[in-house]
């Protein structure tokens, strides 16, 4: 499917290159997101969800779920631009790390550089690799990865 030229803010295939970076917008995590996250993951881990619990753990707080905060990372992603309207797929995960902890009020924001392009005409694009990383407030990595999507051809 592709969308008139007018709605379309997202890259082709073809204009994506190797060395190219994006920076998302911002967001901060806030409790709302853990709960409501805790109930569509159904983890209700208590270093999620327990203040008091939480409290006397390694990390003196509640923390947010590391799949929440990937899930995050996507839809900053995305506000990016550059796929929106062209991805075909998310492909893969070939890697990702939860380096640091993300707390109820960190800001996060996603940076990201284009690995690699390798064309897939039969599928009508080709497959994008990304190095992805995920930054807090301070500038501090808290998750990183590669992520392989496939992203439309321009129309001919």
């Amino acid at each position: 499917m592709t969308l008139p030229e007018s709605m379309r803010r997202g890259l082709y295939f073809e204009e994506i290159e190797p060395g190219r970076h994006f920076s998302s917008p911002s967001r901060t995590v806030t409790e709302a997101d853990i709960i409501a996250f805790a109930g569509q993951s159904g983890d209700f881990n208590l270093i999620h969800t327990d203040a008091a619990y939480a409290a006397q753990g390694p990390f003196g707080q509640r923390v947010a779920h590391g799949l929440l905060v990937l899930s995050i990372a996507s839809g900053l992603a995305t506000r990016t631009g550059f796929m929106e309207g062209t991805v075909l797929a998310w492909r893969d995960i070939q890697e990702w790390k939860f380096t640091k902890p993300v707390f109820i009020g960190d800001t996060v924001r996603v940076d990201i550089a284009v690995l690699e392009t390798k064309a897939m005409p039969r599928l009508g694009g080709g497959l994008v690799q990304l190095d992805l990383r995920v930054l807090n407030q301070q500038g501090e990595v808290v998750q990183r990865g590669r992520w392989g999507i496939l992203v439309q051809s321009r129309p001919e």
